[in-house]
Formats: structure tokens, sequence, C-alpha cells
């Protein structure tokens, strides 16, 4: 599992009195986890707001997954531009041998309306079962990178006909 941030891990800060992303919560989330026979390496590359990720940013995300691409990868990733660094995915690598699944949160973990677990839950099983390519997994649905978009008034990814 690569993370890169985004609301998924946002913590609130009292001092400021906004979400921000601060420290990492996905160690812990995943300790709560059953995950029998499930080996997860955790790499955690950078703690942004998908909005403010770069080119570099998408640069760095890249060099991490070629150097796992020998099993499947989860990425946790801010929404808002999650598509947009899947398509940086597909365009750069080509053919693969294993899924690579993206997902985050609309809300992040540890808030009431978390769906973060769910989703990082979700994720994990989409890539033991889905077939090679890149995906977005959230909400109990697996799309195909290039099919998929954040439909901010739904709150949720939905498929491009």
């Amino acid at each position: 599992m690569i993370s890169t941030g985004g609301t998924i891990e946002k913590i609130y800060s009292e001092q400021r009195g906004s979400v921000e992303n601060l420290g990492s919560k996905i160690e812990a989330y995943l300790g709560r986890l059953r995950l029998p026979d499930a080996e997860i390496d955790t790499t955690r590359l950078m703690n942004k707001d998908s909005l403010e990720m770069t080119d570099a940013d998408r640069a760095r995300v890249l060099e991490a997954v070629r150097e796992r691409l020998d099993a499947p990868i989860v990425i946790t990733h801010g929404t808002d531009t999650m598509v947009e660094t899947g398509l940086y995915l597909q365009r750069a690598l080509g053919r693969l041998d294993f899924p690579i699944v993206l997902t985050g949160a609309m809300t992040p973990l540890g808030f009431e309306s978390s769906d973060g677990l769910q989703n990082l839950t979700e994720s994990f099983f989409a890539a033991r079962v889905l077939g090679p390519g890149i995906y977005i997994v959230m909400h109990n649905q697996a799309f195909p990178v290039e099919r998929a978009r954040k439909d901010r008034e739904k709150a949720r990814f939905v498929l491009l006909d």
C-alpha cells in the first residue's frame, strides 16, 4: 500500500479549527482489520490534499509503483485528483500484471460518517480479485480509471458511458 494523504488521512486541528493533512492514521486502521493471509507493506509517500499535488508528486507516486509492480498495489489518495493520478500511471506504465487500486474517502477516517474504512477494506479485496489494470474503488464499486469521474453533487464516483 502507498499512502499519499487526501481526506482519508485528514485530522481535525483544534488550534486551526479545520481538517488538515498532519499525521497518518492508516496504519492504526489497518491494524483493526481482519486481513488473513495478507501481507501489507505500507509506504508513506506523502500526506497531501490531492488538490495540492503537483506533477513532481505524481512522478513520486509512479516511482513508488514501479518499485512494487510484482504484486497488487493499493494507493490511498485524495478524491479530487484521484482519476488524474490514475490516468497518469496508466499512460506511464502500459501493460500490467496486477491491479493497481486507488481509494480514498469523502469524510476522514475517525469521523462519525467516514467512508474511509469501508473503502480501504474493499480496496484490499478488490486488489485480490480484479484483473490487471488501474481502478478506482470507492463505495462498494470498482471503476476502470479511464471511465471513472467524481460526481461532487452525489459525493461519489460514477461510471462514464
